[in-house]
């Protein structure tokens, strides 16, 4: 991928919603060519979407957790990810290396609904469970390092 493009797709990252015409003046490029780029880049599937980003808190998910989930018989199918798809309250799901197969990342209004979760969890999976219950969150959501050396964007 080109430098331009880099910084592109790291301007887009800060702000989904930037204006052509402002990708433009930063980059030093003409409109046309920003929107040629930035389309280029969606049909590669390098921006592969643009989304509002939710304040958990204002909409009542104030409590966030990883849940690390184990099969219960180490002969299952792999298919964990499949049979939790229908529980809305997680928000990602990673397969990691190590003692336990994923990694759920889940928001809930509190300590009652985690609870019944981990239980939804157990039962439609077939896994054993570990919490971690997330107090704070200092930053999420960064834009990626894209190139070697590049000055922030968005600090300003």
């Amino acid at each position: 991928m080109e430098e331009i493009d880099r910084r592109i797709v790291t301007l887009l990252a800060v702000d989904g919603r930037m204006s052509f015409t402002d990708l433009a003046k930063v980059t030093g490029l003409s409109v046309s060519a920003v929107h040629q780029r930035v389309r280029r880049l969606e049909k590669r599937g390098v921006i592969r979407g643009y989304a509002a980003l939710v304040d958990h808190d204002a909409v009542g998910l104030t409590l966030t957790a990883f849940i690390s989930i184990k099969p219960i018989d180490p002969a299952a199918p792999d298919d964990a990810p499949e049979r939790l798809a229908h529980l809305t309250a997680i928000e990602a799901c990673h397969s990691v290396a190590g003692d336990e197969s994923y990694i759920l990342k889940v928001r809930v209004r509190g300590p009652l609904e985690l609870e019944e979760l981990l239980q939804q969890i157990r039962a439609a999976a077939n896994v054993s469970t570990r919490t971690t219950v997330v107090l704070s969150t200092p930053y999420e959501h960064r834009a990626p390092a894209l190139a070697a050396e590049q000055e922030p964007v968005g600090d300003d």
